[in-house]
């Protein structure tokens, strides 16, 4: 947690959820949700009552008036995982502190609001990231992690590997994307990944040499916001709802 960082109750929380099978940002984003209670009450996440977990998601409720999908998705199931998993403990509060669905319409964009978004991200890596996220209906991750083998350009298709719930699937690849993810990979040629971390290097750029890692999901979604502000479009969407609302077809894999 963020008051006990190396603590063995941080690594055995870690470890529940990795063996959960849970992605690596979820397991962060849990840890951090975990480490929010224990910084509310100023003492480790271990000695939380339940009486401690009511009146927290009471606080969440009425004072920050968080949404639901923050209260349940994010709080309810990271301390659901770190008291019935790690500390070992049955909460019957935990069962029913569920906030009421909100019935919502989501916001939609247009052709042309999208076209907006997209010509106002500066940096040729973010918006062809987002172009392929959009056209191929890719959640974020995904497209972060595509590697040069994953493109079957003959078919027009994308290989995804290991996404929501470690299933394989293919998506199509649209002409139009493939010749921009093209142009952009040259600027790069990194034999691995199709959006690789950015390097720093000095002097003369070397023979192109395997990245460690993708770029990160912190640079496309501030590049996404941006573009948004700038576009002069007010609506609330994030990088997830754009891309989920994307004129994309699915194929899944036998």
């Amino acid at each position: 947690m963020t008051s006990l960082p190396e603590s063995p109750l941080r690594k055995r929380f870690r470890q529940d959820l990795g063996l959960a099978g849970l992605a690596d940002s979820t397991q962060e984003t849990y840890i951090g949700a975990v480490a929010r209670l224990g910084e509310h009450f100023n003492k480790s996440p271990s000695r939380i009552t339940e009486e401690d977990l009511r009146d927290y998601f009471e606080h969440l409720r009425v004072v920050r008036k968080v949404s639901r999908s923050t209260t349940t998705t994010i709080a309810l199931c990271a301390m659901k995982y770190f008291t019935e998993k790690t500390l070992r403990r049955a909460w019957t509060s935990l069962e029913f502190i569920r906030p009421a669905r909100e019935k919502k319409l989501p916001a939609i964009l247009s052709p042309e609001e999208v076209h907006r978004i997209l010509a106002a991200v500066f940096l040729q890596r973010f918006r062809v990231c987002l172009v392929v996220l959009y056209s191929c209906g890719l959640r974020l991750n995904e497209g972060l992690q595509l590697r040069v083998p994953d493109i079957d350009s003959a078919r027009g298709l994308i290989h995804v590997r290991h996404g929501k719930g470690g299933k394989d699937r293919f998506v199509p690849l649209p002409p139009q994307t493939l010749l921009q993810l093209r142009g952009f990979w040259k600027t790069h040629c990194d034999p691995v990944f199709l959006f690789p971390a950015p390097e720093r290097r000095v002097g003369v750029p070397s023979v192109p040499s395997a990245a460690t890692q993708p770029m990160h999901r912190s640079g496309v979604q501030r590049a996404f916001h941006l573009a948004l502000s700038a576009s002069g479009i007010h609506k609330d969407v994030s990088v997830h709802s754009f891309v989920m609302r994307g004129p994309h077809i699915c194929w899944r894999r036998a």
